[in-house]
């Protein structure tokens, strides 16, 4: 039986991953903390109050060094951990200046600089403009790492949910469907293409396979992943049953 196995959200665009046991999702704002915050780069530093591109902000996909951090939200704070920084914890909404200072070494020095801390207007900061969560499947993952070679960490998706005890790459198979994710009943909207950042080792922040070019030779384009649309409000919980309907 597919059932939810792990979980994860991002409270800071590109910066952190969190897992989680239990976290509400909803219609209009998909996963609940998911992307909440994104650091903007000096070469788009407007805070437009509105969804904006993956481009404007620090990300893995052109800083790789950003994959090992960790994230865990505490009340109104958050902590993020790297190997090689002190934690930090901090308020995103008063102490964006003690983020732009922790991050800057782990973001290449060619690229224009951490500038702007601004707020997800309504659902998280997503690579999308519509307020989608992503679903991940397991035995996939691990026929996408015997391709390239070595086991693939999970945390190299930024994926929501991921699922277990399915046949590899039936996701690709849901796309127009509903699934049920315990009480939730979510719609797949369309497969997840991909970037660099999957490149990135999370456990070294070095980029050592290149995914899409694995992706392309098992016959999936670049695609891994599908983006699903929330349809009920309520609470996903590790262990929860998945079934499509």
């Amino acid at each position: 039986m597919a059932r939810l196995a792990q979980m994860f959200r991002h409270p800071v665009k590109g910066i952190g991953s969190e897992p989680l046991e239990v976290c509400h999702l909803s219609p209009e704002g998909a996963m609940s903390g998911d992307r909440a915050w994104a650091l903007l780069t000096a070469a788009a530093a407007e805070d437009i109050d509105a969804w904006q591109p993956r481009r404007n902000f620090l990300v893995v996909a052109r800083g790789p060094d950003l994959s090992p951090i960790t994230a865990r939200t505490i009340g109104e704070t958050i902590e993020l951990s790297h190997p090689g920084r002190p934690s930090l914890t901090f308020d995103p909404a008063t102490e964006a200046d003690a983020l732009r200072n922790w991050i800057a070494p782990l973001w290449p020095s060619a690229d224009p600089a951490p500038a702007r801390l601004v707020r997800a207007p309504g659902h998280g900061m997503t690579d999308m403009p519509e307020p989608f969560v992503s679903i991940g499947n397991l035995a996939s993952l691990e026929a996408l790492g015997e391709a390239a070679g070595q086991p693939l960490d999970p945390r190299r998706f930024r994926i929501n949910l991921w699922v277990e005890n399915l046949p590899a790459w039936e996701e690709t198979n849901w796309i127009g469907q509903e699934l049920h994710v315990g009480p939730l009943r979510l719609f797949i909207d369309q497969p997840i293409g991909r970037c660099r950042a999957p490149d990135a080792n999370p456990e070294t922040g070095t980029r050592d396979v290149i995914v899409n070019r694995e992706l392309t030779t098992l016959g999936k384009e670049t695609n891994f992943g599908v983006y699903a649309r929330v349809l009920t409000s309520g609470s996903a919980t590790l262990g929860d049953k998945v079934t499509l309907t």
